[in-house]
């Protein structure tokens, strides 16, 4: 089988079309607009690099969320990084976005051209080779991510168990989705009506974490894969469900996501992590039991324990002029912010939006015919 298989009917122009036709004619007889969030950051970019937003009507609009875990790193998470960096004998490990995401001192990046040892990686099982290649060197992997990448950390805390590798600490950022859906809704000015649901953490975390949503909000969700037919497939399932003044969970994306996920992920995740009490999210501010951290047992391995005394608590707001905290809201569009495509740009970010290959302002730069400048 070759690659263009597994793609190539989910993007036919043919059908994307008729889906664009079916989905204008029962919009219009809706008397509100359809509001809709795609929480993840890989579906903002389906969206904008396929022109979807140009066959819609416009009574369907999108919402960018909070699903792009560079983007809802806040700077003082950051600051934590780059001081673990700047520590005797310490190699950070991380995967690549992040290495040039701002800090309130630069980014890992700056810190690294300094001669700081940060080393970028895409498969965290490297970091055990790293550990184990520098036995007298203290590795510290800064695990970043939401339910769909917190297993592979789980694995590599394993890994390092079973093969007694204990000079590999981590730094512990994964975060939940359904928190930041609840905090999107409680927003006072809230304009969402309407959810497509991630799909690479409902792989792992199954359908049913959206259900409570779809309940509390009476706002539907739709479980979507990644390609434009998938996504224009998605969108025409919350219309049907407006027309029908229906609220339900529905899953699009049904060629990889059940109701009750990767089991065996979940127990391998909930053998290592137990919920925080709070995490401060870029964007979001602080929400409850929203965040991951190493259960008690495993504090051995805690960066955050053994590096207390040099990791800053306070908490550090964005640039002044980046907006990025908005459009992790739901409340702006990277166009409205004044210093897009001008002063902050891929090449030279003011924000973590801009910043990520799954951020919304790094989507509409790359694809959104906006003048740079």
């Amino acid at each position: 089988m070759q690659l263009t298989n597994l793609y190539q009917g989910f993007r036919d122009p043919a059908t994307i079309h008729s889906l664009a036709n079916e989905i204008t004619k029962l919009a219009s007889k809706l008397d509100s607009d359809v509001n809709i969030m795609e929480v993840c950051g890989g579906h903002t970019h389906t969206i904008m690099k396929y022109g979807l937003l140009q066959l819609l009507p416009e009574n369907i609009k999108f919402i960018h969320g909070p699903g792009c875990p560079v983007c809802v790193m806040p700077k003082e998470r950051i600051d934590h990084a780059i001081a673990l960096a700047n520590q005797p004998n310490v190699i950070l490990v991380s995967l690549g976005d992040m290495i040039r995401v701002p800090g309130s001192t630069g980014s890992l990046a700056n810190h690294r051209a300094k001669g700081c040892d940060i080393r970028p990686i895409y498969d965290p099982l490297d970091t055990l080779k790293i550990a184990e290649d520098n036995p007298d060197k203290t590795v510290i992997f800064f695990a970043i991510g939401f339910e769909t990448s917190t297993p592979m950390t789980a694995v590599l805390i394993e890994q390092a168990e079973q093969q007694g590798v204990n000079n590999l600490l981590f730094h512990i950022n994964h975060v939940l989705v359904p928190p930041a859906i609840d905090a999107v809704m409680s927003e006072k000015n809230a304009k969402v009506n309407a959810f497509i649901g991630p799909a690479h953490v409902s792989v792992i975390s199954g359908s049913k974490i959206y259900q409570t949503a779809v309940d509390q909000y009476r706002t539907p969700v739709v479980v979507s894969g990644f390609e434009p037919v998938d996504v224009m497939q998605s969108i025409l399932s919350i219309v049907k469900q407006k027309a029908a003044n229906e609220a339900r969970l529905e899953v699009q994306y049904t060629r990889s996501v059940t109701f009750d996920g990767n089991v065996h992920a979940q127990q391998l995740v909930n053998r290592y992590f137990e919920l925080r009490d709070e995490f401060r999210w870029r964007g979001l501010g602080p929400i409850a039991k929203s965040a991951l951290k190493l259960k008690a047992e495993f504090i051995q391995r805690d960066a955050e324990h053994h590096f207390k005394s040099v990791l800053p608590t306070e908490p550090i707001d964005d640039h002044k002029a980046c907006q990025c905290g908005d459009i992790l809201r739901g409340l702006a569009s990277p166009k409205e912010c004044k210093v897009f495509g001008r002063g902050c740009s891929p090449q030279t970010p003011l924000g973590s939006c801009m910043v990520s290959s799954e951020g919304a302002c790094n989507a509409y730069y790359r694809y959104g015919e906006i003048p740079h400048g």
